[in-house]
């Protein structure tokens, strides 16, 4: 039991020094993670053999990340998804398998030895990626989705090498290579090194029962998802117990991942499978809030164990050459990542995401690896180099995602470039964004007899208006000519609704430049944003939060003692005063300087707040002289 809480506390201890600095630091968690397991591990040596079997724990992870991920994915979706999942990521699994088997070759091994190495490099870390991409928002990009979908494509693949694996055996059967490469032991001490072989329903039957029964498991799996949950999850609900729910949301990840196991099947394929299922339920957010936290722990520890599990004594032996061969694999990698995602139309930002993303090797390279060791097609010694090599891969990958962020600052955002439409029309009113903002101006302006002319850069934002009967124009509304041609020059208003404050300010920036006469309506982000378009020219600026917030306020007031009549005073009083403050205010705003290192703006705000309690304070006292009287 000490033992045990000795560990905890040593684990514990270092993910909550070592990823909160590292994520001030910009780095991302996974390195802190990673740099937790180094120093408690190799540099201090406070954890020793068991982190090994800690790992096959922490993996676990994996599986529950995959399951959530299953469950932000609806089978349509999926379906959707079959072209990369079977191009894209097909394609590169298989090119790249070939591209280092060469480099093996070109190395002095064995054609079998080449192959096995390429199909264990070609697998990425899918809980390094995906856990970085959902840190910095990157799964819903085009270049987010399309590493998912080799991901998945990766996973999926994992079953059928595991199947060919031992076809590529070196030696003969019953023998395990040693380091020299020459014949060590029989097969039969190996098996008892190994250990027992655990529970399998698969195991000695012929090759059509053991589709027949992993179709079985798949089918049961599906058929539980669609007609158990909902009356398993009353049960639970019955006992009106908060971690009964927990429990079941284990029990359904658990229990899949060992029917999978069971079955010859990857866990973490058969949890993303059940995710998926259960995709469309309405339990769908109690099992990912169930999950979350057992999710991120576990990834943590697993991470925490790659770098712990480094041995730091056979790369000081040969530090250079481990260091050339994992930053060798990397560059091939991704080589062949950047031409198949240029194959699929990927480009700037998306494409080196999906380049540097997936570079490394990933977890099921070191089960692959250990693998080929155990059926002879590996040499003990080079298995050990290469396991350096595949930890090394996955230790860089936190510092590829900041030369992707470097990278993303100086690369526009790549997007499918569309036709910009004719426009053969002009009105008086220009509306520059036609999303939740701009709908609402259109509808009213429009319904008050006048014409509009609605410019969007999204074409489904387009289809649909049409599909309404609005009539809209495809193009980026911050193009001079596609103003000019929408009738710039004999407009009367302006309206900018767009989504991005830059291009919110470029676009009032050129409308006054070209038109000082024209009158300019225009959607601000925020107060900062407020100061900009007042410099860039805007006439009227309008927050997008501001009125809705300032009503949700009025009702606040109703509900708590104030009389309609007191509550719209106050609206109104808040308003006026909130006018007041933004001209006050923005002479004291400085460019590029954040409202909270600047002194005089930060006092000024204070004596304006102070004025508006007493304004209002002033305000119920009125009312309360008015009442007595």
């Amino acid at each position: 039991m000490e033992g045990f809480l000795y560990q905890a506390t040593i684990y514990l201890a270092a993910a909550v020094i070592a990823v909160p600095f590292a994520a001030r630091m910009g780095l991302g968690s996974v390195l802190g993670y990673l740099a937790a397991g180094i120093v408690i591990g190799p540099v201090l040596g406070l954890v020793g053999s068991e982190t090994q079997d800690l790992q096959h724990f922490a993996e676990f992870g994996v599986v529950m990340m995959l399951f959530l991920i299953g469950l932000e994915l609806e089978p349509k979706a999926l379906w959707n998804m079959r072209d990369r999942l079977i191009g894209l990521g097909g394609l590169q699994i298989t090119v790249t398998t070939l591209v280092l088997m060469i480099a093996a070759l070109a190395a002095g091994e064995t054609w079998q030895v080449g192959l096995a190495v390429g199909m264990a490099f070609s697998l990425s870390s899918t809980a390094i990626v995906l856990q970085t991409l959902s840190e910095k928002g990157l799964m819903q990009t085009s270049g987010g989705r399309s590493v998912f979908s080799v991901l998945l494509t990766q996973d999926i693949a994992v079953i059928p090498i595991l199947a060919f694996l031992p076809l590529l055996a070196i030696a003969p059967p019953g023998v395990v290579l040693g380091l020299d490469g020459s014949i060590q032991r029989t097969n039969g001490e190996a098996a008892h090194d190994a250990g027992h072989t655990g529970l399998s329903l698969v195991e000695g039957l012929p090759g059509w029962a053991v589709t027949l029964v992993t179709i079985g498991a798949v089918g049961a799996v599906i058929l539980a998802g669609v007609y158990l949950t909902r009356p398993v999850f009353r049960y639970i609900h019955a006992a009106h117990l908060r971690e009964m729910y927990t429990a079941l949301a284990l029990v359904i990840v658990v229990g899949i991942s060992f029917l999978m196991t069971l079955v010859g099947l990857s866990p973490a394929l058969g949890a993303f499978l059940a995710g998926v299922v259960l995709a469309n339920s309405e339990f769908r957010h109690e099992l990912e809030s169930d999950l979350e936290p057992f999710k991120g722990l576990l990834l943590g520890l697993f991470f925490i164990t790659v770098g712990a599990g480094i041995n730091f004594k056979a790369f000081l032996a040969d530090p250079l050459d481990l260091i050339g061969l994992a930053l060798l694999a990397i560059v091939i990698k991704g080589v062949v990542l950047f031409f198949v995602g240029r194959a699929f139309k990927l480009r700037g930002r998306d494409q080196w995401l999906f380049t540097l993303g997936l570079a490394q090797a990933g977890e099921f390279a070191f089960v692959l690896l250990a693998f080929s060791t155990q059926l002879n097609v590996l040499p003990q010694n080079l298995s050990e180099k290469l396991l350096l090599v595949v930890a090394l891969t996955m230790l860089i990958t936190p510092l590829l995602f900041i030369v992707h962020d470097i990278l993303s600052k100086r690369l526009k955002e790549t997007s499918p470039v569309q036709q910009a439409d004719k426009i053969d029309d002009e009105g008086p009113v220009i509306i520059a964004g036609i999303g939740r903002f701009g709908q609402i101006v259109n509808r009213l302006v429009r319904a008050s007899g006048f014409k509009t002319i609605v410019l969007d850069h999204d074409m489904e934002t387009i289809q649909l208006m049409r599909r309404f009967g609005v009539k809209g124009f495809l193009g980026d509304p911050t193009r001079p000519e596609l103003l000019k041609a929408a009738g710039l020059a004999k407009a009367r208003v302006l309206v900018v609704a767009l989504d991005d404050p830059a291009s919110s300010t470029k676009l009032v920036t050129y409308a006054r430049r070209e038109r000082p006469d024209l009158h300019i309506i225009v959607r601000a982000h925020d107060r900062n944003h407020v100061f900009d378009l007042y410099q860039a020219g805007a006439d009227d600026i309008v927050r997008e939060m501001f009125d809705s917030s300032l009503r949700a306020g009025r009702y606040v007031l109703e509900n708590i003692g104030l009389s309609e009549y007191e509550a719209a005073q106050a609206e109104q009083t808040f308003y006026a005063h909130d006018r007041h403050s933004v001209r006050e205010l923005a002479k004291l705003w400085k460019p590029g300087v954040p409202a909270s290192e600047n002194a005089a703006y930060i006092q000024r705000t204070k004596e304006l707040e102070k004025e508006l309690e007493s304004a209002l304070l002033a305000l119920a006292e009125q009312e309360k002289l008015r009442k007595s009287a």
